[in-house]
């Protein structure tokens, strides 16, 4: 008897060594294959954990941009159908939180997909109304049965201030996806990545999970001043208001456009435009259309439409910029040479320039005057003899060395490209440098013009115009900072100054742009009126470009109304009120203080609402009795100085052509 266990014993053991033998062999040559068997029979969840998109904020903090948590209601049924005694107590949950969710619904929806596992019930919940849920499915002592109901989470964009600054900040579409502004040019910068959780049960049965956190996007600091940017944005809207069915039906203009700038670092401070979108509704049209012609309009034309909104005009639209480019002209004669600023020129109200006669707005002439003159009265017969002197090919160069014609590479999407409308030394014309010389018949971009402009003004540096200053993480650490470019040197810092000296005249001494002056301070800049293509139909596009204070400035600001709702557009002074009241209201917000004598009377702009022309009158007189024995300018010397009256702001040529306009016309009428 015992021989024979022990021969089964021993047969046991051979077989069970055998066995051992068989396994370590199976788990050398082929574990990992077997592994994968088992592991693809068990039972997985994984999910994504989502990334939040980084906040855009404004130069000092304030936040433009930012993404908020929310929740979608999800019902796994399979859940619910492995356990029937769950079913009902987790409906009148549901029902009980979320008043839209119907049971009987519910209950058909459990029954039709009973392996069902990811049924959205509600979408982008915030957490206050999900917290009933919760609470009632946290307290297991008092509700075990709730089950198969979990929460998914993810974000949304949110702009607190709606439409203020939306050309500059942009929108996004779903997937975080940047589609204007700031949104689109740091798409990558602004997304992070998102997470994932892993979990399975294992053969006993214990569920394990495994977690890659999400890495979030990283936060925007931009150049805006939202304090600025809501005051441009106030008087845009403003504008528009004042100046509604003044003679049309309509708005006040059919756009208006504004960059204000720091010229002595590119820094944008604010930029707006007219019309303009809702970032935290960006596909809105009622501001603009009735909704029956919303309702009659194919898909393509509102795509049009809306892609018209989003559009920043400051960066993508071309036109002719008008008198606002004869202080470039002027800086190229000074720095080649050709000019001195010492020469004089007769106006007698035109020139005769290869057969072709172009008349200066004062057709009678502006008599003798000096640069500064020219530039004071926007002669464009003076600005005319003064491109013979500088010639082709200085004039050619320096459009190029100013920007014209040349892309910004400013931090934001749709610059246009304007090299096809400007001439070359080889098709530019005798006729061509004429009009080119006062703004005519070559395009540029409203921030093509403001860099270059900033750089006449700051002792000729060119800074690259950008939007953005830093890039930092969500606890605030900077990981970029974006230098201030300086790109070249554009000018000399004597020719600036003897630029801003006739610039200051043009402004604070009479000149055509004195309605944008503000008593008490040194301001310098030019005005443009153009007229549009076709010629000779009264639209016109009506400009300022200004900065303040005198000595270093610190603020520009360019204005452009295109069309202003009048019977008679040709007023530059449309652009110098708007003008006029943001320099108002942002000098003393920026610290900037009165550098001059209060004037004891400042002109009254005649394109102002009547109530808003009372008021200065009212200041006026104020003021007249107040400082009675002040230091004020010399009246009489300034009003010696100024021939831009009401009557004789009209019609300076130019605007929105598709390249440089040859032109044959023997009746060119310009003028400021």
């Amino acid at each position: 008897m015992q021989k024979k266990l022990l021969i089964v014993f021993s047969l046991i053991s051979v077989a069970l060594i055998g066995l051992i033998g068989r396994l370590m062999y199976i788990e050398y040559t082929s574990g990992a294959k077997y592994e994968k068997i088992v592991l693809s029979q068990q039972e997985y969840d994984s999910s994504t954990i989502p990334y939040r998109r980084g906040d855009i904020v404004d130069t000092k903090g304030t936040i433009l941009a930012t993404s908020t948590d929310v929740y979608n209601v999800i019902l796994d049924c399979k859940v619910l159908n492995n356990d029937e005694k769950k079913i009902e107590p987790t409906i009148t949950a549901l029902v009980q939180c979320f008043p839209d969710l119907n049971a009987d619904e519910l209950r058909q929806l459990i029954q039709n997909e009973p392996n069902k596992q990811y049924n959205v019930l509600e979408k982008r919940l915030p957490y206050d109304q999900i917290q009933g849920f919760v609470t009632l499915q946290e307290d297991k002592k008092n509700n075990p049965d709730i089950d198969g109901v979990w929460f998914e989470k993810e974000y949304i964009r949110k702009y607190p201030y709606g439409s203020i600054g939306s050309s500059v900040i942009g929108f996004t579409t779903s997937g975080n996806v940047g589609m204007a502004g700031i949104e689109n040019s740091y798409n990558s910068t602004l997304n992070g990545i998102n997470g994932r959780e892993y979990g399975y049960l294992n053969s006993d049965n214990n569920f394990e999970k495994t977690i890659k956190a999400a890495e979030d996007g990283n936060v925007v600091v931009s150049t805006i001043d939202l304090n600025i940017q809501s005051i441009v944005e106030e008087k845009v809207a403003q504008f528009q208001i004042d100046n509604a069915n003044v003679a049309r039906e309509g708005a006040g203009s059919k756009h208006t456009a504004v960059v204000v700038m720091n010229p002595q670092n590119g820094e944008v401070l604010a930029m707006a435009q007219y019309p303009n979108y809702d970032s935290s509704n960006p596909r809105d049209l009622s501001a603009y259309y009735t909704q029956e012609q919303i309702d009659a309009m194919s898909d393509d034309e509102k795509l049009d439409a809306l892609n018209g909104l989003w559009q920043n005009y400051c960066l993508t639209e071309t036109y002719e910029p008008g008198s606002t480019a004869k202080p470039f002209t002027v800086a190229a004669g000074l720095e080649t040479g050709t000019l001195s600023g010492d020469e004089t020129y007769l106006c007698d109200g035109s020139e005769l320039v290869s057969g072709s006669t172009i008349h200066c707005v004062n057709r009678n002439g502006h008599g003798l005057e000096g640069i500064r003159e020219a530039l004071m009265n926007s002669c464009n017969d003076a600005l005319m003899q003064m491109s013979y002197a500088i010639g082709v090919d200085n004039f050619v160069e320096y459009q190029k060395i100013f920007g014209f014609g040349q892309k910004t590479n400013i931090d934001l999407p749709g610059e246009a490209r304007t090299d096809s409308l400007i001439y070359t030394r080889d098709s530019m014309t005798a006729v061509d440098l004429a009009t080119n010389s006062f703004g005519q018949n070559f395009n540029t971009t409203m921030i093509q013009m403001s860099g270059a402009f900033c750089s006449l003004i700051n002792g000729g540096y060119y800074y690259q115009p950008h939007v953005v200053k830093k890039i930092t993480d969500e606890d605030g650490n900077t990981i970029q900072t974006m230098d201030n470019t300086l790109i070249k040197q554009t000018v000399s810092e004597a020719t600036s100054e003897k630029i801003k000296g006739y610039l200051y005249s043009t402004v604070s001494e009479g000149g055509t742009g004195k309605y944008a002056k503000v008593n008490g301070y040194s301001m310098g800049g030019k005005t443009g009126t153009a007229q549009k293509i076709p010629r000779g139909q009264g639209n016109y596009l009506v400009s300022f470009i200004g900065y303040a204070p005198q000595e270093k400035p610190q603020l520009m600001v360019y204005v452009i109304v295109d069309e202003p709702n009048a019977e008679d557009e040709a007023h530059s002074s449309y652009a110098q009120g708007i003008a006029q009241e943001i320099f108002a209201e942002t000098l003393p917000y920026l610290n900037i203080y009165p550098d001059e004598p209060m004037a004891a009377e400042m002109p009254v702009n005649p394109t102002l609402p009547e109530a808003k022309q009372q008021a200065i009158e009212a200041a006026n007189a104020a003021a007249s009795g107040q400082q009675a024995d002040a230091a004020v300018p010399d009246q009489t010397q300034a009003e010696e100085g100024t021939t831009d009256t009401p009557s004789s702001d009209i019609a300076e040529q130019g605007a929105a052509t598709t390249g440089p306009a040859v032109t044959n016309d023997v009746d060119v009428v310009t003028s400021e």
